[in-house]
């Protein structure tokens, strides 16, 4: 049996042809654009007070833009305790490494930076100790602001960020709902992990960033300046609190960006 097309049915099939064709070059396009350039695996590590679910807006940020994401939970109750955790999810990674750290959890990054898959270290409004140095010498380097404090050391040696300061000193910027909920959620570290010197120093031999945030209560922005300037880290200011990482994602994910770029 003869089939025959109307020149109607041609032109409906030419559309389609058209419209398919087109769909998969946008699906290429799409694709192409999942693929970061440079190093495509970034490790971030919460401080203290926290734990590594506040770095969803930037891990959702970064996965969209291709990038194979991990988020380490530091126990927070010492350096070398922390170091290991990082390292562990370092050493899963299948390749080289941008390391992010967050207030606490930038001496963590000085410590576990050293590993030999790390190629670069962002911090965030975070400490950055040299040799011998302990977080608490940073901690005491300028005045406390009013807005913040920690508790003393409880019967177990944890510390909390002050209950009633959660809000104006740790996440100012955040709605009062998102900082309670926080706050009821809060980690404690064991305070004598402030008094742990820093030994391997991995932002004297790798690139360093640093971002400052202006807002930042918990710790003084001058504070994050001076160790950023000593390390000779490449600074960004924001502005935001303590929690930039979660109020300015977007600002702070192009810093992690501009890190894994600069190393393709």
């Amino acid at each position: 049996m003869k089939t025959s097309f109307k020149s109607s049915d041609n032109l409906h099939f030419l559309i389609f042809t058209i419209l398919f064709i087109a769909a998969l070059i946008n699906l290429g396009t799409d694709v192409a654009h999942a693929q970061p350039k440079g190093v495509k695996n970034i490790v971030l590590v919460h401080g203290a007070f926290a734990d590594g679910s506040g770095w969803k807006p930037v891990y959702d940020i970064l996965v969209k833009k291709g990038y194979h994401v991990s988020i380490v939970q530091n126990p927070l109750t010492s350096l070398k305790a922390d170091v290991d955790a990082t390292n562990s999810v370092i050493n899963r990674q299948d390749g080289k490494v941008i390391l992010v750290g967050h207030s606490w959890g930038g001496t963590v990054i000085t410590e576990a930076g050293v590993n030999e898959k790390v190629a670069a270290l962002v911090y965030v409004a975070a400490f950055m100790p040299d040799k011998g140095e302990t977080t608490g010498k940073w901690v005491a380097a300028a005045p406390a602001s009013p807005e913040a404090g920690f508790t003393a050391p409880d019967q177990f040696g944890y510390v909390y960020f002050d209950p009633a300061k959660f809000h104006g000193g740790f996440a100012g910027d955040l709605s009062t709902a998102q900082s309670d909920f926080m706050n009821a959620s809060q980690v404690p570290i064991m305070g004598t992990c402030f008094e742990e010197p820093a030994h391997n120093i991995a932002w004297k031999s790798k690139p360093s960033y640093g971002i400052i945030a202006t807002l930042d209560k918990a710790l003084n922005p001058s504070t994050e300046r001076a160790m950023y300037e000593r390390a000779k880290a490449k600074i960004t200011v924001i502005n935001g609190s303590h929690v930039i990482f979660i109020s300015q994602a977007e600002a702070v994910a192009e810093v992690i960006i501009k890190a894994a770029n600069e190393l393709q």
